[in-house]
């Protein structure tokens, strides 16, 4: 008994005054994972961890404010960890989305010519001249979106080129499915 009351002691001495001091250390690690975290994307490329690290921080030094030292030092810890994670989520969606652009990329291009290829021959075969104004205006549209791409690209911007390089390819896909229905009905009325 009396050496469980003695260990009792021995923990209450070493626990309190851990407890009775802000765990700055815990929160200046806290906020150097945050940088760091930032540092690599994260605000963009792994939102939910990144805010779950800098609400944790947060609470922590609002903790800090009214004394309850060991729930700060709990939020200290959660935010590193979430700091932690955030970073490591967004090196891997960054490369993840830098991949599907340039994948984009590569299957735009050839689209893109062949787009370029059937207006041209749309112009020539006398297709209605709206068929042909739609495909030429989706086409600059086009073009003026994988070239916003490439610039967000060149700034290793990929959360910004990935939508645009979707639409462009989708609107591409779009105007050679307007061309071959134009050239299809053009041919219908021809052989009447």
């Amino acid at each position: 008994m009396r050496r469980s009351l003695l260990g009792a002691a021995l923990l209450t001495v070493f626990i309190l005054p851990a407890c009775a001091e802000p765990p700055n250390k815990e929160m200046d690690q806290a906020q150097g994972a945050i940088d760091a975290a930032r540092a690599a994307g994260a605000a963009r490329y792994a939102q939910a961890e990144f805010t779950a690290a800098t609400t944790a921080l947060q609470q922590a030094n609002e903790a800090v404010t009214q004394r309850d030292f060991r729930l700060a030092l709990n939020h200290a810890l959660e935010s590193r960890e979430h700091a932690q994670n955030a970073a490591r989520d967004a090196a891997e969606n960054r490369a993840r989305i830098r991949g599907e652009v340039e994948r984009l990329m590569a299957e735009i291009a050839p689209l893109l010519a062949q787009t370029s290829t059937r207006v041209t021959d749309a112009e020539s075969a006398r297709l209605p001249r709206q068929a042909v104004r739609e495909s030429q205006q989706a086409l600059a549209q086009v073009n003026a979106a994988v070239q916003e791409a490439g610039a967000a690209m060149k700034a290793e911007d990929y959360a910004v080129a990935q939508p645009l390089l979707q639409g462009a390819k989708v609107q591409i896909e779009m105007t050679l499915a307007s061309l071959d229905a134009a050239v299809k009905s053009q041919s219908l009325r021809r052989r009447r």
